[in-house]
């Protein structure tokens, strides 16, 4: 049994990324290899395509093969439909979200300054970046929104720490004050995030 080749060949076959306990899956109890020795599979298979256009990729929900960034240019051009542009309210929401989580739509609005439309809430969820994760315990019963492992595994992040540093994600200054009051609101602690990192 070459449990590499078998590993390979079910990475590109899943359209998305499997975890290890998924590739373990795929064999019967007599033939099961361990999580260690899928792990080891995937380090060989990962050195093996480093100096080629795919990469083997961990992300949240597992491993995956993707194209390389530097190629984007070119691949890009096989797809007819453009990606979605997305507002830069809806970007500085999901910004929000993701550094402060989890997170009330009031408190989004507070770190904002304007009011969050009710399209931007449902884009994101829908897109499965955002969930509700509980209600806050004050009048009302707010809902509370944290990212998703989709989020993570769109924006190819293994955990909610792999997120950049502010100042390296902010494109604008009227960017990075939002952004960095995201970060630093006090009457908002950072809180981990339920369910979201890896």
């Amino acid at each position: 049994m070459d449990l590499k080749a078998i590993i390979e060949a079910a990475l590109f076959a899943a359209h998305r990324p499997l975890s290890v306990a998924e590739l373990e899956a795929l064999f019967g109890d007599d033939e099961r290899p361990d999580a260690e020795e899928i792990r080891q599979a995937l380090e060989s298979l990962a050195e093996e395509y480093s100096e080629r256009p795919l990469e083997l990729r961990k992300v949240a929900s597992g491993y995956r093969f993707q194209v390389r960034v530097a190629y984007a240019p070119w691949i890009s051009r096989l797809f007819e439909e453009r990606p979605g542009r997305y507002s830069r309210a809806l970007l500085e929401t999901l910004a929000i979200i993701a550094y402060r989580q989890p997170v009330t739509r009031g408190q989004i609005e507070e770190i904002r300054g304007v009011a969050v439309g009710s399209g931007i809430i449902r884009t994101l969820t829908e897109r499965e970046w955002v969930t509700v994760v509980g209600h806050r315990d004050v009048p009302g019963r707010p809902a509370l929104f944290a990212t998703t492992p989709q989020f993570l595994d769109y924006f190819n992040l293994e955990s909610l720490a792999d997120l950049p540093a502010l100042p390296e994600f902010a494109a604008s200054p009227e960017s990075a004050d939002v952004f960095a009051a995201a970060q630093t609101d006090p009457t908002h602690p950072p809180e981990e995030p339920p369910g979201a990192a890896a």
